[in-house]
């Protein structure tokens, strides 16, 4: 058995949730945030959804499917929002989860739209739209950190880990691993858990 992961998910995207759950040696977490925590505190907010909800989850995987933008409205994307906020949280009683984004066929051309040559250093760059317009804002940020000055982000630049559907269902755990390897990495100190 590999790490445990938590699945954040929209409706609309129940069938992959699904078959994840349908693959060998996957150690998931079968519970999701349904209901708003009566709190306007921020700290109780998170520290209620990772001892209720992503318990002893390592990993937690967002699908990036066609209702998962920012730009689809605060209210609308709640409960996403919210277990990847928690997910990135780290306090005394749990450090922060890996985040993987699985993206789903129908968003793949969406997301990967080839490739181009930089105004600003002339090299080719694979041009990856993850911004508010196909993923919530928690994250785009955790995906490309704001750095002054840059015009390329590699591996160790993310702290989210982004994969297609396909290469994921090719090597579930080998994806998984590699989310929760990002909580060691010196990137891990900058992410945000509310953008």
């Amino acid at each position: 058995m590999g790490h445990k992961a938590y699945i954040a998910f929209k409706t609309e995207d129940m069938a992959y949730k699904d078959a994840i759950g349908e693959l060998q040696n996957i150690d998931f977490i079968d519970k999701s945030l349904t209901e708003p925590i009566n709190s306007t505190d921020q700290e109780y907010i998170m520290q209620k959804i990772r001892s209720d909800y992503l318990y002893d989850s390592t990993v937690t995987i967002f699908l990036i499917g066609e209702y998962s933008a920012e730009n689809l409205g605060e209210y609308e994307q709640y409960y996403i929002k919210k277990e990847l906020q928690a997910s990135l949280y780290s306090s005394s009683m749990h450090s922060k989860s890996g985040i993987l984004g699985i993206v789903l066929p129908q968003m793949k051309s969406s997301i990967w739209q080839g490739s181009t040559t930089c105004w600003k250093c002339g090299k080719q760059h694979s041009i990856v739209k993850i911004n508010d317009s196909t993923v919530v804002s928690e994250f785009s940020y955790n995906y490309y950190i704001p750095e002054e000055g840059k015009c390329a982000w590699g591996e160790d630049d993310r702290y989210c880990v982004l994969v297609t559907w396909d290469d994921f269902v090719a090597d579930p755990n080998g994806w998984i691993d590699q989310a929760f390897d990002k909580r060691l990495e010196p990137i891990a100190s900058k992410t945000k858990v509310r953008p």
